[in-house]
């Protein structure tokens, strides 16, 4: 019974646990950049949104996923596919930081955690239904 559960929701927990690592590799990478390197928070945001999304390329095609492709071609939709649907997810991110930060003045650190949240959830909606679908029809 427990053992049918997992099985059931193994794709979810596996997210959910590499979403985290995911979520720690940005928001650590935009602490890193906007506290302590003093870099504009937008700047900072995107180059942690880039680091992070090669981290949840590779743990969402591996381990969540399972995803295998055959060919490079089939390799090369996947990640642009990946990534496209990523943008759309920085386009959110992006709004989420200004309204935060520079119009309501919150923390950074609150603000990216905050997001981040939305994020996550917006990012396993769009790789379940668009990035790791049945790959035959790439051929």
């Amino acid at each position: 019974m427990l053992n049918q559960l997992f099985n059931k929701y193994k794709s979810v927990i596996s997210y959910l646990f590499w979403g985290m690592v995911t979520t720690i590799v940005n928001i650590g990478v935009f602490a890193i950049l906007s506290d302590y390197l003093h870099l504009f928070y937008q700047v900072s945001n995107v180059i942690a949104w880039f680091v992070s999304v090669l981290v949840a390329y590779v743990s969402n095609k591996l381990w969540v996923f399972n995803s295998h492709t055959e060919t490079t071609g089939q390799l090369v939709t996947e990640a642009v596919r990946f990534f496209l649907m990523r943008t759309a997810t920085l386009a959110i991110d992006i709004i989420i930081l200004y309204i935060g930060i520079t119009l309501l003045n919150g923390n950074d650190i609150i603000v990216k955690i905050i997001d981040n949240v939305v994020v996550v959830i917006s990012n396993y909606a769009f790789s379940k239904m668009v990035v790791f679908k049945n790959k035959q029809k790439w051929d």
